[in-house]
């Protein structure tokens, strides 16, 4: 084997630009296919990160009445009193395979209950939130402080509020330790929140906008112990889940949303459903690739017109060392050592186009990226796949070259001079 790679890299190397020749469409055919494969994950990659956010996993499961979610502000639904979540349930989610964290959270949006002096809150949304809501929604104390655990147990009338919030309701004064109505409560601002790039989603369009509306007006945040003291009754939670990976969110939303649903009757219009935002970004990620995978089929052309060359320039090798093949078959030579040696040269040729492709190929993603900005994301196995898919080919159109030179009579091959 070792003797055969010496000859092959030997023959290759004595005629240098016809190799260079042959390899070309190897080359072409494998770089674009890197090219392509990385434009593909690249894309992938940046709509997972447009509609989930950069690495933050986290899955909202909310109450649905109906068709619709439900929505405390409306009052009493017409399908009864809707479910309220007992501790057992909270512990058995916090504890499920693949979460790494829960909050369980009351919510009011467009509501015009927070005043501050003669300034209305309108159009943001309140949350009443558990100790674990901003670990996991990824939450930042600016200024001032969080809460704690006395701010719970003691039932404290504290309040904390994101900087939209602070500018639409405060109008550039220092929010800290001034008092907002919720209802008819007075409510003390200890702190200033500010959520990490990495949780907020790439809003692109109109409807986008719409959709994290209340988010760009602002936030207010209250103990959820309070929330009862503010809206005078119980009202049904929702939960926000932190999966210990982007490709586990799915089936924990489902999980837990089965979890949740547990005591819910069948005949009940109240569900627990679980915003598969992974679902959306799969039907966005195929119609992507489903476009890139023709334009791969057209790249292998190219690796078949280049598995043709190298057929066709091993048939010129095993004519021109027509005398070399009768000469070694004469002193003994088997026909499997002839076989493997042309074989090995074929498979050597490719390979090296393979691996000259693989650079040229990444070289060419990062270029279309500079010059298109397009995102583009290596593929490793698409890597090792070009590779040993190169070495097939020189297998595949080495073989009958190296059939010929094996059944060659070596009496014949010697007389060929």
């Amino acid at each position: 084997m070792l003797e055969n790679l010496r000859i092959s890299i030997q023959g290759i190397w004595s005629h240098k630009m016809r190799s260079f020749l042959t390899m070309l469409g190897i080359i072409i055919g494998i770089a674009s296919i890197i090219a392509i494969v990385s434009t593909i994950k690249g894309t992938s990659e940046q709509i997972k990160e447009d509609l989930i956010g950069a690495g933050n996993n986290t899955v909202t499961i909310s109450l649905y009445d109906g068709d619709s979610t439900y929505d405390a502000e409306y009052g009493m639904s017409s399908s009864g009193a809707p479910p309220l979540l007992t501790t057992d349930q909270k512990e058995d989610v916090l504890e499920m395979e693949h979460v790494e964290n829960a909050t369980f959270f009351h919510t009011r949006t467009y509501s015009s209950s927070v005043y501050y002096q003669n300034t209305s809150f309108q159009g943001g949304t309140i949350y009443g939130i558990d100790n674990n809501y901003l670990d996991t929604c990824g939450y930042m104390i600016q200024a001032g402080r969080g809460f704690i655990q006395e701010d719970y147990d003691e039932l404290r009338k504290v309040a904390l509020v994101d900087g939209n919030a602070a500018e639409n309701l405060f109008a550039g004064e220092d929010p800290l330790g001034k008092t907002i109505e919720i209802g008819d409560d007075p409510f003390t601002v200890v702190g200033i929140v500010q959520q990490s790039d990495n949780y907020q989603p790439n809003i692109s369009d109109i409807n986008e906008f719409y959709e994290y509306y209340q988010t760009v007006i602002g936030t207010v945040m209250i103990p959820d112990a309070c929330w009862p003291i503010a809206f005078q009754f119980d009202e049904p939670e929702n939960v926000i889940i932190k999966a210990d990976s982007t490709d586990n969110m799915s089936k924990a939303g489902n999980d837990a949303a089965n979890i949740l649903n547990q005591g819910i009757s069948e005949d009940s219009n109240f569900k627990y459903r679980a915003d598969d935002v992974m679902e959306r970004v799969r039907s966005l990620q195929q119609l992507s690739e489903s476009t890139n995978q023709q334009l791969i089929w057209i790249a292998s052309i190219s690796l078949l017109v280049g598995g043709i060359g190298v057929m066709n320039i091993m048939l010129v090798s095993v004519t021109e060392r027509t005398s070399e093949i009768g000469l070694k078959k004469a002193i003994g030579a088997r026909k499997k050592v002839i076989l493997f040696q042309f074989l090995t040269e074929a498979s050597m040729l490719t390979s090296i186009g393979g691996i000259i492709g693989v650079i040229s190929g990444i070289a060419l993603s990062r270029v279309v990226a500079e010059v298109s900005g397009a995102p583009t994301a290596i593929s490793i196995p698409a890597i090792i796949g070009s590779v040993l898919f190169s070495m097939m080919i020189g297998l595949i159109f080495g073989l009958l070259p190296s059939v010929k030179a094996a059944n060659l009579n070596p009496i014949d091959a010697l007389r060929s001079e």
